[in-house]
């Protein structure tokens, strides 16, 4: 057996070098580097990874060493050694899950690590430190699943592939009983449940986006993908590589995504503001876009407060951001208010519509959820259907070319939207999930690239999207 006094000697080297780099390379207003490191709990190869981020600089994070899945894989160990810390140094911490599509549903699962059931404290010391929640990654789309959302035409999104099993593809295949407790909208739905019945909300996340690559490259652009391992940069035989086997199924590189990127609404651009961001929950994710969302939830807005030069504005002005609870609603009031704007990315793709996903739980604690279509291009030729469908914005790609146009849809999208279901005696959430038009995927531009023809399992084109923090209502 190694020495233990030696195994700390070095970890603490390693852990003071790695903030001297983040302190090296922090220019505050320019270019923030925040110390973090990631915490890899994978009991059984279910993925509960978590970041955890600092607040602080090197003074106070040099004054512990992470704590690591290999002390603990419990969650709760984890909270105890954040809480231990914020003590000592009077430093701040949160942490972040990873994505819950590869937890086999133990990510939402309600029972503690140790298979007892959720309490009220349990509850209120994971809503304290996990602040946020991870949407969307290389590794896949966590929002919801077809069998969970089959009212959701756009629930198919980065699914392919991750869906029968875990991180590691060991212990078992990944079965619909499962799915509940590890997407993050029936998440949110578990939280208000358990809310009603234990008095605190365990699952009151917001959303955020992330790279997961581990090539030292941001390089996540559809045309200009490298993959999530050094293994995987572009090669004609990239797509087909075998990533990943286990009990008899196969991962291979095609389903990996070229995702997703972390919006924060920060009031400047430093440690301790993009923090206290992310701590408020003020932020959203996409799946690679770098579309520009707000969304901001009140009780008397109007129509034409989608219309002003400056939503935000208004926004903060009348209501709360994304990430925020409603207030109380003021008399006379008879359902809460939503103001959406969205434009698109400078570089990329037009907006096809902007949505509004509800979801909330009746007073037996049966969870709901509804989609509405708020706000569209291309408004002269497309209109809402009796049940509030929209009719589809149409496609411009050309796959053999791995091109698309912008003549379709609306480089930007406002709306006002009120709840005409609302009911105020029930609790409920609302976010915001704004979708482009179609364009090709990153595996078209591999096969005009390299001059190859893929499997037609692959999918050649999407439509990338943005995803809101959550709005909640509490009676």
């Amino acid at each position: 057996m190694k020495d233990p006094k030696v195994v700390v000697l070095v970890m603490k080297s390693v852990w003071q070098q790695y903030t001297a780099t983040a302190e090296k390379f922090n220019e505050p207003g320019r270019f923030t580097a925040m110390i973090g490191y990631e915490w890899t709990s994978v009991p059984g190869g279910n993925n509960l990874h978590r970041n955890v981020l600092f607040r602080d600089n090197k003074d106070k994070a040099d004054q512990i060493l992470p704590f690591s899945s290999w002390q603990s894989e419990d969650p709760e160990k984890l909270w105890d050694w954040m809480d231990r810390y914020e003590k000592k140094t009077g430093g701040q911490l949160l942490a972040i899950p990873h994505n819950a599509n590869l937890s086999n549903g133990r990510m939402f699962e309600l029972t503690d690590f140790s298979g007892n059931p959720l309490t009220k404290d349990y509850a209120e010391r994971r809503a304290r430190w996990e602040v946020l929640q991870e949407v969307m990654q290389t590794k896949g789309n966590s929002e919801t699943h077809p069998t969970l959302s089959p009212n959701d035409e756009f629930a198919d999104f980065g699914i392919q592939g991750w869906d029968y099993g875990n991180l590691t593809l060991e212990g078992q295949p990944e079965t619909p009983e499962m799915r509940p407790y590890m997407y993050l909208r029936s998440g949110l739905l578990q939280g208000l449940a358990q809310e009603q019945k234990l008095g605190a909300n365990p699952f009151k996340f917001g959303f955020i986006g992330g790279t997961d690559v581990h090539n030292s490259l941001t390089a996540i652009e559809e045309d200009n993908f490298y993959g999530k391992h050094v293994d995987q940069e572009p090669s004609p035989t990239r797509w087909s590589t075998v990533a990943k086997k286990g009990f008899g199924k196969t991962r291979y590189n095609w389903i990996y995504e070229a995702a997703g990127y972390a919006a924060v609404w920060a009031n400047d651009n430093t440690r301790e503001s993009l923090w206290d961001a992310m701590k408020r929950k003020e932020t959203y994710a996409t799946s690679g876009t770098r579309m520009t969302v707000r969304f901001f939830g009140g009780w008397n807005y109007a129509s034409d407060d989608a219309k002003a030069r400056n939503v935000a504005d208004t926004g903060y002005g009348k209501g709360v951001p994304m990430g925020a609870d409603l207030p109380k609603a003021p008399a006379g009031a008879k359902a809460p208010t939503f103001l959406v704007a969205a434009l698109k990315d400078p570089m990329g793709a037009n907006l096809d519509r902007v949505q509004i996903i509800k979801g909330w739980v009746d007073k037996d604690g049966k969870p709901h959820e509804q989609i509405y279509n708020v706000g569209w291009g291309d408004t002269k030729t497309r209109k809402l259907g009796p049940k509030g469908e929209l009719p589809p914005v149409g496609d411009t790609v050309d796959v053999e070319k791995a091109l698309w146009t912008n003549t379709i849809g609306d480089p930007d999208i406002n709306a006002f939207w009120t709840d005409p279901d609302f009911d105020p005696a029930l609790r409920a959430f609302y976010y915001v999930r704004a979708i482009e038009i179609p364009t090709p995927r990153w595996t078209a531009y591999d096969q005009v690239r390299f001059g190859i023809k893929m499997g037609p399992e692959v999918p050649l084109k999407h439509q990338e999207r943005a995803w809101t923090s959550p709005i909640w209502y509490t009676p």
